[in-house]
């Protein structure tokens, strides 16, 4: 008992100790150290084939893309899809229209919420499981919602949607961290939250084009084939990539603070000597035959409870950057669901638009999404490594933060640009170039912060995730209903120009954060509720 007990003090000094703090390059040579530090398991998904591991990586993002296509697509048609259950146009009619809006707002809060359950099983059961039951639940109430008769059904169908198609928000992130080293891990997740933008946008502009000559249930018809073709991808071609290197984590060097680091370099060197030499005299771990791989149920991954992990997610939002992280998400992309909500009514009214020609406006939205996929990823993995090497090699998460200085102009002037354009009658030009810079700020500053916690909480990647998306879903939900009301009283000018201050305001925090952020991720992990309930158990430790 008393050698357990030394051991969980010294895995909790070890926590305490890094929390995403860690030497990234060698002292001396100032090459890129490889965090974690991958096996000798062929097995294992960082040794897996670079252009293998992008695959997976680029169906991730199709994933992601297909859950949110049916999230926001049918809102183009709104009008058409309340005249089939409330009947045709007259005086209470925009009342039937904000009762036909249920549809889509139950769906974008299930969409969230629903991964507190879904987190508990992907991180005791892997990833695999929950990627397949997802999305073939994903395809059938789909075709459910797209042949519903009744409104009751259709609810039913959109919420049940909600919660199959929410869960790859929080299985990608994870999965990236699973193929993806340290340094790599910036871009590929700027094309997780491009392809989470995208697929909102993308969902409108397909609807749009598709309600010019079918009627609204066919925007349903094209999803199903889409993610009735993903479903397949996912079942055929997608592995179990969570791994346990619990047994590797020993040996690997860049966990550990740098006042102690550069005499553990020697020690480290020393054990993974040791570690080669025993290597070549045992068995090499075979290759799994690729049928193996696509077994549905592989391991039972972790020991925690089920009741700690379903709990974790609410906890951690006590942590300030946890919680600035969700704030940021938040806002920037609870405001794209204020304009989602009534930009087909703004731009007819304002502009005489159809459906369809509002849905291309959404185009301007791609091609902000594909710029801030450099500017999210890449350039915030370069500001990082610009101040790792100033650092002497060693890395903290907050390196990454002044990246996101872009955003706290792009975020509040996209809001402005919408709401002075649709109030003053500007060209439409305006705000779709609002549009286009609100989808180009939650790309760049939510890949920022996002990264910047899971680099700080490893381990607990996924909870991380799910504290932030559900957060943001019940965010959304609740901007949904004020929304108008607010736009009715203030007008768009003044309600957008608060929502443009309030965004500033938000993703300006990043300027305490970055100076201040260690010690208070430091001090706060000593809470007595984090102690309790944040804190993880050593066989959820992934060598960073």
């Amino acid at each position: 008992m008393a050698k357990k007990t030394a051991e969980r003090d010294v895995s909790d000094v070890g926590k305490l100790g890094t929390l995403g703090s860690l030497r990234l390059r060698h002292h001396q040579t100032n090459e890129i150290i490889l965090v974690p530090t991958p096996s000798n398991d062929p097995n294992d998904p960082l040794n897996w084939a670079t252009p293998y591991r992008y695959y997976i990586a680029t169906l991730v993002c199709l994933a992601i893309f297909f859950s949110n296509f049916l999230a926001a697509g049918p809102t183009v048609a709104i009008v058409d899809v309340t005249i089939t259950f409330e009947g045709p146009p007259g005086p209470d009619f925009a009342s039937k229209i904000a009762h036909v809006a249920y549809f889509f707002t139950t769906t974008a809060l299930l969409q969230g919420m629903g991964n507190l359950m879904w987190m508990p099983i992907i991180v005791q059961y892997g990833r695999r499981p929950a990627y397949v039951s997802a999305f073939v639940l994903y395809t059938v109430v789909a075709a459910w919602a797209g042949g519903a008769t009744s409104y009751g059904s259709e609810l039913a169908a959109r919420i049940i949607m909600g919660f199959a198609s929410g869960a790859a928000e929080c299985l990608a992130p994870l999965t990236i961290a699973d193929l993806f080293f340290l340094h790599e891990r910036g871009l590929v997740m700027a094309l997780y939250t491009a392809a989470l933008t995208a697929g909102v946008s993308g969902g409108i502009i397909i609807a749009g084009l598709i309600t010019i000559k079918h009627d609204w249930r066919t925007i349903y018809w094209v999803a199903v084939a889409l993610i009735g073709t993903a479903t397949i991808l996912v079942i055929l071609t997608f592995p179990e990539t969570n791994y346990s290197r619990i047994d590797s984590i020993s040996v690997s060097a860049p966990a550990f603070e740098p006042h102690v680091n550069e005499e553990m370099l020697d020690e480290t060197k020393r054990r993974n000597d040791v570690k080669l030499v025993e290597s070549l005299e045992t068995p090499q771990p075979m290759k799994r035959p690729y049928m193996q791989n696509l077994r549905v149920f592989t391991a039972k991954y972790t020991q925690e409870s089920l009741w700690k992990l379903f709990i974790r997610p609410i906890v951690l939002l006590c942590l300030p950057p946890v919680l600035w992280a969700t704030l940021v998400m938040s806002v920037t992309i609870g405001f794209l669901v204020a304009i989602s909500s009534n930009f087909a009514a703004a731009f007819q009214s304002t502009y005489g638009f159809k459906a369809w020609q509002s849905g291309l406006c959404f185009i301007a939205s791609i091609i902000g999404s594909l710029i801030a996929i450099y500017l999210g990823g890449a350039f915030s993995d370069s500001v990082a490594d610009f101040f790792t090497r100033r650092n002497g090699g060693i890395r903290e998460p907050e390196m990454r933060l002044p990246a996101i200085a872009i955003s706290v102009i792009t975020a509040p002037l996209a809001l402005v640009l919408y709401g002075v354009g649709i109030g003053k009658g500007l060209p439409w030009i305006v705000p779709t170039i609002g549009l286009g810079l609100l989808t180009f700020s939650i790309v760049q500053a939510t890949n920022v912060t996002l990264v910047y916690t899971i680099d700080s909480y490893r381990p607990v990647a996924g909870e991380i995730t799910v504290a932030q998306l559900a957060f943001k879903s019940a965010f959304g939900f609740l901007l949904s209903f004020y929304t108008n009301p607010w736009i009715a009283e203030s007008g768009y000018s003044r309600a957008f120009g608060a929502m443009a201050g309030i965004s500033g305001g938000v993703i300006l925090c990043a300027v305490p954060m970055y100076f201040f952020g260690k010690m208070i991720r430091h001090k706060t992990w000593h809470w007595g509720l984090v102690k309790s309930l944040a804190h993880w158990d050593e066989d959820r430790e992934v060598g960073e």
